[in-house]
């Protein structure tokens, strides 16, 4: 027998199931949402494509600051304007956490 609920948590079900799931962190690819997480990186206020918090321990990513041939996973080379990706730094909810480092940067 059918009822009111069963067909209510069928429809849920349903629209968890076809909702797009966001895609986030890929550690594999060293990507978030399809933007890489190296190249030049712009600094932003508003819009941008990741949410960034500094943290000490812990990091998705550890992220070295270049001044040119930001060719690897974490290494970023900050410009004012038309960079690969745009960064906002939080202090809550971020997309990502970084740790600064001075050597070895990407995925730890």
């Amino acid at each position: 027998m059918i009822t009111r609920k069963s067909t209510w948590l069928c429809a849920v079900g349903f629209s968890l199931a076809v909702w797009p799931a966001h895609a986030g962190f890929d550690g594999s690819s060293c990507s978030f949402d399809g933007n890489e997480l190296k190249g030049q990186v712009e600094i932003v206020d508003s819009f941008p494509d990741v949410k960034v918090q500094i943290v000490d321990s812990f990091p998705d990513l550890k992220v070295q600051l270049v001044s040119s041939f930001a060719d690897d996973c974490g290494e970023w080379e900050v410009v004012s304007s038309s960079g690969d990706f745009k960064v906002q730094y939080v202090d809550s909810f971020p997309d990502i956490k970084v740790q600064m480092v001075d050597s070895f940067p990407g995925v730890p």
